[in-house]
């Protein structure tokens, strides 16, 4: 779940009148199933030493008294940040295509770290002018930089019922075919599976490269020993629906911590904490690789400029590492 990412940039001023269902919906008929040609398709994920990478983490690099917009990480954060990932994920996704994204590819390059980005671009529904901004800027790293950008995807949790930013879905498209026409990496865009197992999905769908999908079994009510097996259905579900489409999952974790008195606990039934979020990370990883799915696990560190100024805010501590980047117990001994 993203309404809590980065708010910049827009789509366009149009709102979605329709009011979708949450929940799983019903299959779609032969009708209004996507038609996925795959003559043409951009593959993804890339594959390295003859094998495809399927390990990828969100990578917000924002330390304490950092936020987008400034103040910035320094190139020297930004160079410790990846090379504490490098060793575990082939891949790293940003959620912008504006600063410090270009810092993050220079550092990849400069260092060659064995690590491919999927590049962002932010979308929202009330500052065209930003829009473009992203977009232009998305284009022109990918260009720039086309050993270290191995996506790009357009827009994050845009068409959901439930965004903060829910955009026009016409407006989506033509900036998915704007930037796909624009560069040679695989295009996406980013959406709950309570948009994707939707009919209007299809229309999307059929834009894209492949299928950026986000399942959060802590945010829908799972308990955690029940949580993978429901993010594999989730999957299974989606990919059903998009038959020759591949599915990534762009995003599924656990937190480790919840403001009792928060909003989030009318969402959020299952404990946060330490070893939850170990033993979902692991459980996660396993069927993720045994099942050959790449993912970007949500996320590489703790960012405690999300949210509410309480420390206790469950969006400020999704990381497996702590926002001092020392790892939290996830990683111990991890792979």
């Amino acid at each position: 779940m993203t309404s809590h990412r980065i708010l910049v940039g827009a789509v366009s001023s149009a709102l979605l009148a329709a009011s979708l269902s949450c929940a799983h919906a019903a299959a779609p008929g032969p009708d209004e199933a996507a038609v996925v040609e795959a003559e043409g398709r951009r593959a993804f994920p890339p594959q390295r030493e003859g094998k495809p990478l399927l390990a990828g983490v969100s990578y917000g690099p924002f330390r304490a008294g950092q936020r987008p917009g400034g103040p910035l990480p320094s190139v020297e954060q930004i160079t410790q940040d990846l090379r504490l990932l490098a060793p575990r994920f082939g891949m790293i996704r940003v959620y912008s295509s504006l600063a410090p994204t270009e810092a993050v590819l220079k550092a990849i390059a400069a260092h060659e770290l064995p690590l491919g980005a999927m590049v962002g671009v932010w979308l929202a529904a009330d500052d065209p002018e930003a829009n473009a901004a992203e977009i232009a800027e998305a284009i022109r790293l990918a260009r720039a930089y086309p050993m270290q950008v191995i996506a790009v995807a357009v827009g994050n949790e845009t068409q959901v019922a439930w965004s903060a930013h829910r955009s026009d879905r016409a407006a989506l498209i033509e900036a998915l075919r704007t930037v796909r026409a624009a560069v040679t990496q695989p295009v996406t865009t980013a959406d709950d599976y309570n948009f994707w197992n939707k009919p209007e999905a299809a229309a999307v769908a059929a834009e894209i490269d492949f299928l950026c999908l986000h399942a959060y079994a802590m945010w829908n009510q799972q308990p955690l020993d029940q949580a993978v097996a429901w993010t594999a259905s989730v999957h299974r579900d989606i990919a059903g629906r998009f038959p020759g489409l591949p599915v990534v999952m762009c995003e599924a974790g656990w937190a480790t911590q919840l403001n009792p008195e928060g909003r989030e606990v009318a969402h959020v039934k299952a404990p946060a904490g330490d070893a939850e979020q170990a033993r979902f990370y692991a459980e996660y990883t396993a069927w993720a690789h045994e099942a050959a799915v790449p993912y970007f696990y949500f996320e590489a560190f703790d960012e405690p400029w999300k949210g509410s100024d309480d420390p206790r805010e469950i969006e400020k501590h999704w990381g497996l590492y702590r926002v001092d980047r020392t790892p939290k117990p996830a990683l111990r001994g991890a792979p």
